[in-house]
């Protein structure tokens, strides 16, 4: 897929919207590039457009390295404890409203949500054949990107086919989360009937990523009856589990049967640290990678998102894929020569789904262009999704949360020997425990116990009632005339 450079964010969008005229016609000249509001002329407008509103999934790597180390499953790590201290601080629970992260996340989404807005705004000046397939396509990506503002912030300005622009900050206010709820609900329903189940293009949104993000909105509201019905559309194919667990993250694995919606990254295009969400290559990969590596098979990177003990020692005895998700670097370099260095909060593990391997172009600095593409939502995923709608809705079905829990088992141990039979609360246990091991990670693990009660028993530093959500950027409210209510628990 082609992509085009559009750099924006929520106040610093609203910003670069002001256009500055002069009074005195002799000084008065065209401008060299074309209007906002003269666009759209075109079927090539309107697809260049989109992909300018695909181009903010890549941006979406930070929300899933954060959302991973804010859980149990990992550590901060890096060099030192003053390492990227916004990340230290998420990891420590002691983030606050001032954090550079937590700004990036809500600045980049609302970028995300811009674009598709443009498009949506101007939905009805040109017609063209296959047209709806691009409203689809930017509703999708709407509702994706305030999918993850909800996650991150609850309650967020919410805008519908209107771009936010300069001044907008002044009088808009805080939707509530319920209402965007059911803003993403609807754009979801209609990029579901509106799109094809497959596409020609890798990346492109189909009408089964749009069902299982709208399951897993439904899920994220305790709307079990309505997640395990989406879900079981997606379930009904074309998808399914490949074989082999130990391809999925390779070269090989990427957009496959089980890719349900995937984030394309490529190694094509350079990046430097004045722009990160400019990269074309996957950011997380370098940051996950190992400190100071040589040796065979992977790249060096900054040792980040590491790994606790605790989780790798959840899996069971014969689950094969322990070592495919985490790399034991003590053993592994025992066996394969390799030296490397120990970072800060070194546990002697790595992130092996989300690790730079060899081979790759790695253009500009090598470490911010990795080409590993994101498996945002995996059959796996909705498999065990729609197992706890099943065993969680009014009426359970408790036979059809097996069936599903146990796919996923079967191919982790390659038998049926493990399979789960119980039911009720003890299913219940089962499936989110099934939902840590397989899709650690991949950034799932702190919104999955924010949603299920279960944050503060496990993870470190988390206080109920005030980290189930992450600070508005004081910056924001600032820019927003102080108007805003900061989250429950935090002071900006």
């Amino acid at each position: 897929m082609k992509k085009i450079k559009i750099q924006l964010g929520f106040i610093a969008m609203l910003a670069s919207a002001v256009l500055v005229a002069c009074g005195d016609d002799f000084v008065e000249v065209d401008p060299i590039n074309e209007n906002s509001e003269d666009f759209f002329n075109s079927e090539e407008d309107y697809q260049d457009a989109l992909v300018g509103a695909y181009d903010l999934l890549q941006a979406t790597y930070l929300n899933v390295m954060v959302g991973e180390i804010a859980s149990d499953n990992t550590l901060a790590g890096g060099e030192s404890a003053t390492d990227t201290p916004g990340i230290q601080q998420i990891d420590n629970m002691t983030h606050t409203p001032v954090n550079q992260q937590l700004r990036d996340i809500w600045g980049w989404m609302f970028a995300g949500v811009n674009r598709a807005n443009y498009i949506l705004e101007f939905q009805d000046k040109t017609d063209f054949a296959g047209k709806d397939q691009v409203i689809a396509q930017a509703r999708f990506l709407r509702a994706y990107y305030y999918f993850e503002l909800v996650k991150w912030f609850g309650d967020v300005p919410l805008a519908v086919d209107q771009r936010l622009l300069f001044g907008d900050q002044f009088t808009i206010d805080r939707t509530p989360k319920a209402e965007v709820y059911a803003q993403i609900e609807q754009d979801l329903i209609f990029a579901a009937e509106t799109l094809p189940a497959t596409q020609a293009e890798q990346g492109r949104i189909t009408s089964g990523a749009a069902r299982a993000l709208l399951g897993k909105a439904y899920l994220y509201q305790d709307k079990f009856a309505e997640a395990a019905s989406a879900l079981d559309l997606v379930i009904a194919g074309p998808y399914d589990l490949v074989n082999d667990y130990s391809s999925i993250f390779e070269q090989e694995g990427e957009n496959s049967i089980e890719s349900v919606f995937e984030v394309q990254y490529t190694d094509k295009e350079g990046a430097g640290f004045g722009c990160l969400q400019c990269s074309e290559g996957n950011v997380a990969v370098g940051f996950n990678g190992i400190r100071n590596y040589s040796g065979p098979l992977f790249d060096s990177g900054f040792s980040f998102n590491i790994p606790v003990k605790d989780v790798y020692d959840a899996f069971e005895p014969g689950d094969l894929r322990r070592d495919i998700a985490i790399l034991n670097i003590e053993e592994f370099s025992a066996a394969n020569g390799a030296t490397f260095n120990e970072g800060f909060e070194h546990t002697g593990f790595y992130n092996r789904k989300y690790i730079a391997r060899k081979g790759d172009a790695n253009l500009g600095d090598a470490n911010l262009t990795n080409p590993n593409n994101y498996r945002s939502i995996r059959f796996a995923d909705v498999l065990l999704m729609a197992a706890e709608a099943h065993n969680s809705k009014a009426t359970p079905n408790d036979g059809l949360a097996q069936q599903y829990l146990n796919r996923v088992r079967r191919r982790a141990f390659g038998d049926t020997n493990h399979d789960i039979t119980a039911s009720g609360a003890a299913l219940t246990d089962f499936i989110y425990e099934e939902r840590r091991l397989e899709l650690v990670g991949e950034g799932h693990r702190f919104f999955d116990l924010v949603r299920t009660g279960r944050a503060a028993q496990n993870i470190d530093g988390f206080q109920a009632n005030k980290n189930e959500l992450f600070p508005i950027p004081a910056i924001e409210i600032q820019l927003a005339g102080n108007r805003w209510e900061q989250n429950q628990g935090y002071t900006n």
